[in-house]
């Protein structure tokens, strides 16, 4: 009993749908290898392997298993969004110049950044070649339209980052790009080749997105709250690589002018000094900012719980339900 208690809701849904994964594992493994260019599997099998929790193809497998969808193109579908979101992160790692990714280094630090690009460039392809196998061309819609979004974010992500004019609805539509954009395609097609009713499509496609957004803001509010030993950043990266997170967007909202300028300095012209971190929590511990990004978090993940009450009542929405929490419970 003891040890259920203490399995996380993503343990517990790998241990579920371990069957299925095993096919997804196996599927993205053949559909990695190129014949000619031997550098594809080797970069990719560098992160595919990494050990990551594999929750977006994990999503698509227990949507369909919730809708008592009984075919094999959920496998498919797994495998696709675990390649959109493996070429996300080897096209992200060159943009951030970053050095290491899950505590190990980079593709493009090992290899170089060509490569990245390139086999980036690969899985993207290699997950069209997959949607289209299911032979659904809603699927095919859905799938393309989450690589657009995700796209999209990362150009709008490069260009507010760093300026204060960014606001809460620019901030919303990156973290949809970032995250939640692949977290609801990736449920929504789940259903969608299960047939169910249009109202239970809507409610896997809100519940992804909500939990995507959820997930996200908790990820920020870490960078400036989180134990450096449990998320594998130092607190106030976020604020090092000026990047206008949610906390920070809620401080300069209601900035003075001498702290406006304050904010200035530090993001937009990049001129931090000493003592720099904790002023900025200070004037974020002064309006409260932390508090209430962590209540967004909350919000949202209670958003994802109430979108599941339209789907069949079972053990995975259970599990699902769990996730959602589980998301924002790190910041209790």
């Amino acid at each position: 009993m003891d040890a259920k208690v203490s399995t996380k809701p993503h343990e517990m849904l790998a241990a579920t749908l371990s069957q299925e994964m095993a096919a997804v594992n196996a599927l993205i493994r053949t559909r990695m290898a190129s014949e000619h260019a031997p550098r594809i599997p080797e970069v990719t099998a560098h992160l595919v392997e990494a050990g990551g929790k594999r929750l977006r193809p994990m999503l698509t497998l227990a949507a369909a298993r919730l809708c008592g969808y009984q075919g094999e193109d959920h496998v498919k579908l797994a495998a696709t969004v675990e390649f959109i979101h493996t070429a996300t992160l080897l096209h992200d790692d060159v943009v951030d110049e970053s050095g290491q990714r899950r505590g190990r280094p980079t593709a493009n630090l090992l290899w170089d950044n060509k490569s990245s690009v390139l086999v980036g460039d690969y899985l993207f392809a290699r997950s069209f070649q997959l949607m289209v196998e299911t032979g659904s061309l809603r699927v095919l819609d859905i799938l393309a339209n989450a690589a657009a979004t995700i796209a999209e974010g990362e150009v709008l992500q490069m260009t507010a980052a760093s300026d204060l004019r960014t606001d809460e609805s620019v901030y919303l539509q990156v973290v949809r790009g970032k995250t939640a954009a692949l977290f609801s395609a990736a449920t929504e097609v789940g259903g969608v080749i299960a047939g169910v009713p249009e109202a239970q499509v809507r409610a896997l496609f809100e519940y992804g997105d909500a939990l995507g957004i959820a997930f996200q803001i908790a990820d920020d509010l870490l960078d400036y709250q989180g134990d450096a030993k449990a998320t594998g950043k130092n607190v106030g990266d976020d604020f090092r690589e000026r990047k206008l997170t949610l906390p920070v967007i809620k401080a300069v909202a209601q900035a003075t002018d001498e702290e406006r300028a304050f904010w200035v300095r530090t993001i937009e012209k990049g001129k931090q000094a000493e003592g720099d971190l904790e002023q900025a929590l200070a004037l974020m511990e002064k309006y409260g900012t932390l508090a209430a990004t962590r209540a967004d978090a909350h919000a949202w993940a209670e958003k994802a719980r109430t979108a599941l009450e339209l789907l069949p009542n079972h053990e995975i929405r259970t599990m699902l339900s769990d996730l959602a929490d589980y998301v924002v419970a790190r910041l209790s």
